[in-house]
């Protein structure tokens, strides 16, 4: 079993014990979303921490999102639950990167990958070799624009 969901099978019983509602609730749904992604597809499969923090990442992304569309439609408490069950997921995600860190990746893989010359048609290669790098600590879409910008 991989270290991570060991961890929040562990702190999943230790909120229960602290009767912590908000922890207990969004670590039974990240654990549940976890367990949806070992059963998919067509074999069961135990995953492994990267596969754990990507799942993680993505209901991270799914409670900012939803907190969007909550505050823009006037509510504030369904919002402020989103963000709150956003922070615990957070802290079992790497630490985010900031621009200056991914603006310094893309660089890196660029000039690894000879991309220059070639401009917008190596946003493909340059793209594979950072994703490893940034999953889970940098939202694609950022990334992506920052090799758009420094290739175009």
């Amino acid at each position: 079993m991989s270290q991570l969901k060991d961890r929040l099978r562990s702190d999943l019983t230790s909120a229960m014990k602290a009767r912590d509602e908000l922890r207990s609730a969004t670590l039974r749904m990240v654990l549940t979303a976890v367990t949806n992604a070992e059963v998919a597809g067509k074999q069961a499969r135990e995953l492994s921490d990267d596969d754990v923090i990507g799942v993680l990442t993505s209901e991270g992304k799914k409670r900012r999102e939803a907190a969007e569309a909550f505050a823009g439609a006037g509510r504030t408490d369904s919002a402020e639950r989103e963000r709150a069950e956003a922070a615990v997921i957070a802290d079992y995600l790497p630490a985010r990167l900031g621009p200056e860190e991914v603006a310094a990746l893309v660089a890196e893989a660029v000039a690894r990958t000879g991309a220059a010359d070639e401009g917008m048609r190596a946003m493909g290669k340059v793209m594979g070799v950072l994703q490893p790098q940034v999953r889970g600590r940098a939202d694609g879409g950022v990334v992506a624009a920052e090799v758009r910008r420094q290739l175009g």
